[in-house]
């Protein structure tokens, strides 16, 4: 299967935290990473986001350059201070699908992604609007993933 961490994009100041929404600058570098991943063959066959309205509008804007139809599903586990042993549960009942989009935050999306690498001491620095690539080929126990591609949005600027 293969992974797709997306960090939400730059968003608004303010509170609540949850109801923060994606800035014109945000939606348009999460626009251009998701143009970049399409352009590299990437193709979601589901969408699964943090309920926070920011992420909710980074996998809007990536459900529309992906051309991806179907459900863009809420997941809790996705919440900032998530952890990544939930979100592996959450991704276990999905194993059926090929290529799975994930948008949600940090501090979540580092360590999930260094749980996934079997690695939990790596350090991954997730700007916002940033997309890791993780293939992971089994479901049994804890994932043994192995980091594809990150892209960064200093390489769309």
């Amino acid at each position: 299967m293969e992974l797709y961490l997306f960090r939400h994009g730059i968003a608004e100041n303010g509170s609540p935290d949850a109801g923060r929404k994606l800035t014109d600058k945000g939606r348009e570098k999460s626009a251009a990473i998701v143009r970049m991943a399409r352009n590299s063959g990437v193709e979601p066959s589901l969408i699964l986001s943090s309920p926070y309205t920011r992420a909710m509008e980074t996998a809007e804007v990536a459900a529309v350059e992906f051309g991806y139809t179907g459900p863009i599903v809420r997941i809790e586990s996705l919440v900032p201070h998530g952890t990544p042993e939930a979100v592996w549960n959450d991704i276990t009942d999905h194993r059926s699908e090929q290529c799975i989009l994930l948008t949600s935050h940090e501090p979540l999306l580092s360590s999930l992604t260094a749980w996934l690498l079997a690695s939990p001491s790596l350090k991954v620095e997730m700007k916002k609007s940033a997309m890791v690539r993780i293939d992971v080929d089994s479901f049994r126990g804890a994932p043994q993933g192995i980091l594809r591609w990150m892209l960064v949005p200093r390489l769309v600027e």
